[in-house]
């Protein structure tokens, strides 16, 4: 028992003396997976084929009771045909195709279809949203890996951006319900705001974030006898970047976030009402990779959409009752991004984690290639 309250203490220590050597990230640099779509002058009456393509492969090797290890291999496959009627206006229709290595059929073939208006710092979406990764959201609020098994969103995005704020606010409707459904209805939805305090010649950059995300499941049209299910998560905290001048580390960083789960059910299926969270990183950007020490302390937290490593309830198919109200992580991350001929980046990342309560080592590593090109077609002359 000693020996163990020694070690967190002395992880304690070392994250808490790691922040004070500089700032970080609150979320991983994720930008080579991001997919913005672009308006202005430039484009107007443009007609053009945009192709956005992901070959992935991780492989989560992991042997703990909350998030068992699996391996995701495949790609994504999104061609699109867009017209821009005026310089801030977006209309696109195409296909979203998915394959998973090691089956004969597609996993997913979806279309796609967006109109995205633009006027000043102001942006709104309908259809399928810049969603996703492109949140910005902390793990903990938002998994990851859904960009590799649930990548769309459908629904509408309002996004206001200026040099000093970034906010989206946003609705995905996962899933419809009919009269005589025998399933729920599934919304999610959510917030995310960032508003910079400090950004100097000096290299230092302040900002303050809030997340905020809330699931719905339910609707009064199906057959079936489940109650309504209602969950929020929210996250604040403070991120700190100190720009270097050394040949070998480009910057440091530090973010530091509480986050809180509520389940505003009527009928309460959850082990837990309330949750809480600790999530601290500290990192360099190095000339070799971009490395990051994770520290995340929970107590009942849940997040159904969430990073399921960070959850007090299990989604393994052995343990499926298994609940562990209090977590303890360490989470090393070494990430690097090699931008290649013609669009592409390809993406390395390790990450050995270290299960404090349990005394277990788990690791992951994976290997993305993302790519994203433009064509134009044509322009539609005016009258």
């Amino acid at each position: 028992m000693e020996s163990n309250r020694a070690s967190r203490v002395l992880i304690l220590t070392l994250v808490a003396w790691l922040a004070l050597t500089g700032a970080a990230q609150a979320q991983l640099d994720n930008r080579a997976f991001f997919n913005r779509l672009p308006l202005g002058p430039s484009y107007e009456r443009q007609v053009r084929l945009e192709v956005q393509g992901l070959l992935y492969n991780k492989d989560n090797e992991y042997f703990n009771k909350i998030d068992p290890g699996l391996t995701y291999f495949g790609a994504q496959l999104a061609p699109r045909l867009v017209y821009f009627p005026a310089a801030n206006l977006r209309l696109e229709a195409g296909i979203f195709l998915q394959k998973d290595y090691g089956t004969q059929r597609l996993r997913q073939v979806r279309p796609l279809f967006t109109l995205k208006y633009a006027q000043g710092p102001h942006r709104l979406l309908f259809g399928n949203i810049e969603g996703n990764l492109q949140h910005g959201y902390i793990e903990p609020m938002y998994d990851f890996e859904r960009v590799l098994y649930d990548r769309l969103e459908e629904g509408v995005q309002y996004q206001y951006l200026t040099d000093n704020t970034f906010l989206d606010a946003w609705v995905n409707w996962r899933r419809q319900q009919y009269r005589f459904s025998n399933y729920q209805e599934e919304v999610a939805g959510g917030l995310s705001v960032e508003r910079r305090l400090l950004g100097d010649s000096t290299g230092w950059l302040l900002k303050l974030p809030f997340q905020f995300t809330a699931t719905h499941v339910g609707g009064q049209l199906d057959t079936i006898d489940k109650p309504l299910q209602t969950l929020f998560n929210v996250a604040t905290g403070l991120r700190m970047r100190k720009a270097l001048a050394s040949r070998f580390v480009q910057a440091a960083h530090f973010d530091g976030y509480v986050t809180y789960f509520h389940d505003y059910s009527f009928t309460y299926a959850l082990p837990y009402k309330r949750g809480t969270g600790l999530y601290l990183n500290v990192g360099l950007d190095t000339r070799l990779s971009n490395l990051q020490l994770a520290y995340w302390q929970g107590s009942g937290y849940i997040s159904p959409i969430g990073g399921r490593l960070y959850q007090s309830v299990s989604v393994s198919v052995a343990d499926p009752g298994y609940t562990e109200k209090q977590r303890q992580l360490l989470i090393l991350r070494a990430i690097k991004d090699y931008r290649l001929p013609g669009n592409l980046i390809l993406t390395t990342r390790f990450e050995p984690l270290y299960d404090l309560n349990n005394g277990l080592f788990d690791f992951s590593f994976a290997l993305y290639l993302n790519f994203n090109q433009s064509f134009l077609l044509g322009t539609i002359k005016g009258n």
